[in-house]
């Protein structure tokens, strides 16, 4: 929690228990002291009472306030001009005669509450369409803003962030919170040998990140101390900005689903831009280490991509020539089968083969 946040939260509950304080001494009971607890007491509750809506619409924005508030404007309009129809078929018809007074007002305030409800929820889902209706006035959905991303502090140790941040797609987009400079400088202090070496080369990945003018790259001094977690820190602040996270570590694509944030990794990124192979297709391949099956041989191709060389086994070091036969996804990427080309085609051993899923 910021300091403004508390600030503002502690005088509305004193405020609430000052005003509820004053209104009870002017009240006609007649012991003083049970007049102040009453009013300490109804105050306190109040200022709770508050504090709870705060916490429950904690995740909308400025947007959503501004779009609903215009909608109850509209809503209240749409109410009035029912009651004003509703008024006017009463006196030109004898039906107000036939009816209660309090049947009336019962069917006045249900017209008035379903005009409000309807003139809100129409804006709500139209706020893409308002500016047709309202000059100069647009609401832009959030699905089709381009938000900010905030970069988490496993993406640092990983040198392809800058090839990616040089390419332009990321431009005036790149946030880096301040709360994991500070990690890393802490890291950098108070770590071991391993943890100094990598916070420095994330310092580094950082300054060569700033050093791009065309980028923007921006930094966000909001923090919150109360909590402890890097991770949980990341997701608030991505919820208080209305933005996506980027990230290296792909643990935090199953959290994405529990916090209600959407996270995007740069692995599966890396995964989507490396080159297909079709079946048939001939590729030349160093065969690096055995594989897990008799006569198998695994090689790499330049991008990381795993490829499994059925009959590859007796040309360990050497660069051979093979046929792709198949080629699988899986949860660390792409694996590519093939034969090699002085091998009797067979495709028959890759069938559902899950052992290289582990690499």
């Amino acid at each position: 929690m910021n300091v403004s946040l508390a600030f503002t939260r502690i005088f509305f509950f004193i405020l609430s228990i000052f005003f509820m304080t004053i209104y009870m001494i002017s009240s006609p009971l007649p012991s003083m002291p049970i007049k102040v607890a009453i009013g300490i007491g109804i105050g306190a509750a109040f200022g709770f009472l508050l504090i709870g809506f705060d916490t429950f619409f904690r995740r909308f924005n400025l947007r959503s306030l501004n779009i609903a508030v215009m909608g109850m404007f509209i809503g209240y309009l749409m109410g009035e001009a029912l009651l004003l129809i509703f008024n006017a078929m009463l006196d030109i018809s004898s039906i107000s005669i036939a009816l209660q007074p309090q049947t009336l007002e019962i069917i006045k305030i249900a017209l008035f509450l379903f005009g409000i409800y309807l003139g809100t929820i129409m804006t709500l889902r139209g706020s893409d369409e308002l500016y047709i209706s309202i000059p100069f006035v647009r609401l832009t959905p959030t699905g089709q803003k381009k938000k900010d991303l905030i970069l988490d502090i496993s993406l640092f140790g990983d040198a392809r962030m800058i090839d990616l941040a040089s390419s332009g797609l990321l431009d005036y987009q790149l946030i880096v919170p301040r709360f994991v400079m500070k990690e890393l400088y802490a890291q950098v202090e108070t770590g071991d040998e391993v943890s100094k070496s990598k916070a420095k080369r994330s310092l580094d990945v950082i300054k060569k990140l700033e050093s791009l003018d065309y980028l923007g790259l921006r930094f966000n001094d909001t923090d919150f101390p109360e909590v402890k977690d890097g991770n949980a820190k990341l997701v608030r602040l991505a919820r208080l900005l209305d933005s996506n996270i980027l990230t290296a570590d792909i643990s935090r694509v199953q959290m994405s689903s529990i916090e209600g944030v959407r996270i995007i990794n740069i692995h599966a990124l890396s995964n989507a831009l490396k080159p297909l192979m079709q079946t048939g297709e001939l590729i030349r391949i160093k065969i690096q280490r055995y594989g897990k099956e008799p006569r198998q041989g695994v090689g790499y191709l330049e991008d990381g991509t795993m490829v499994v060389v059925n009959g590859g086994g007796r040309h360990l070091g050497e660069t051979i020539e093979a046929q792709v036969l198949s080629v699988k996804h899986t949860t660390s990427g792409r694996m590519i089968f093939c034969n090699a080309a002085d091998e009797e085609p067979s495709s028959h051993q890759y069938d559902n083969d899950d052992s290289y899923d582990d690499r």
